[in-house]
């Protein structure tokens, strides 16, 4: 058989498997009768995708090495590099020296004597001081400064006479807030006199005010305030019509005892220090009242 005659023989029984006609030998098998391929799947989504892996970068190259000996540049002290650049320049490095520690300044020098006191104390400003002692109709003039030594008193006033007429025997030198002080005092001693004794406050006795002298009179002990003209002794009270009363130790449930008990409390209301008898011994015939200021405004009434 020929070869064209056994090819379509093939070709003819393909055809019969797959249900197709058989072409009968030597005529041509229609384009329609032919099969087509399947059409391919669909495509695969995305998310169903398994991702391709991430690939990590590698480091930078380390850069060369700067040294080119043995002994690596980085690993050098400073005093080996600097004695190695030495050796390549022929020249001696210069030893390496500490920085030098600044020095603190000159302390000024100690001040002494008046100008230290006046550095310490600063003087005060008595000018809304003095309008109040005016109006509180206390009589009194401005003194020059007083110094003597560690004792002084920037702005002292030397004062004659307090409210409704009340003498001071003798004036007495003090600061304008030890006499303010004295004056308000002195209104509550007039007001105890005439429940009292039915009876008028005309004058205090003092014993002093301002004197350059350590705390009873003792020259080893601290200064007085009597040395800053911040304090004053009242010795006794003078009235209008009864005699003197002078402070002292006087029988318990009589008048005079009930008077001097009354204006010593009530000098603790205006006064900082408050000492007279039974304080101690240095203060047995006399109230001591001084403005002296402590901490936390500590006031010491005895």
């Amino acid at each position: 058989m020929k070869p064209v005659i056994l090819a379509s023989l093939v070709g003819a029984g393909f055809a019969a498997g797959i249900g197709a006609p058989l072409a009968e030998p030597g005529k041509q098998i229609p384009a329609a009768t032919v099969p087509l391929p399947p059409p391919p799947p669909p495509e695969r989504p995305n998310d169903l995708v398994p991702p391709s892996p991430q690939v990590t970068p590698l480091p930078p190259g380390r850069p060369p090495e700067l040294a080119t000996s043995p002994d690596r540049a980085g690993d050098r002290k400073p005093e080996e590099a600097s004695k190695a650049a030495g050796k390549a320049t022929g020249q001696e490095p210069a030893p390496a020296t500490a920085p030098e520690t600044p020095l603190p300044p000159t302390r000024p020098p100690e001040l002494s004597g008046e100008a230290a006191l006046a550095l310490k104390v600063a003087a005060p400003d008595d000018t809304a001081c003095l309008r109040r002692l005016e109006r509180l109709g206390v009589r009194f003039e401005a003194l020059p400064p007083l110094s003597n030594g560690q004792c002084s008193a920037p702005h002292p006033l030397s004062v004659t006479a307090l409210a409704d007429g009340v003498a001071l025997e003798p004036a007495a030198t003090l600061t304008c807030r030890s006499a303010e002080a004295l004056a308000r005092w002195t209104s509550e001693v007039q007001v105890a006199a005439r429940r009292t004794f039915d009876d008028s406050l005309k004058s205090l006795v003092l014993g002093g005010s301002y004197v350059c002298r350590g705390q009873n009179h003792d020259t080893d002990a601290k200064l007085s305030e009597h040395s800053f003209a911040n304090a004053v002794d009242i010795m006794g009270y003078g009235f209008g019509k009864r005699p003197n009363l002078t402070v002292s130790a006087v029988p318990d449930g009589t008048p005079e005892a009930a008077f001097l008990s009354t204006v010593r409390a009530s000098a603790c209301g205006f006064f900082r220090t408050v000492l007279g008898p039974g304080s101690d011994a240095a203060h047995g015939n006399h109230l001591h009242l001084d403005e002296r200021e402590r901490n936390a405004g500590h006031r010491l009434c005895e």
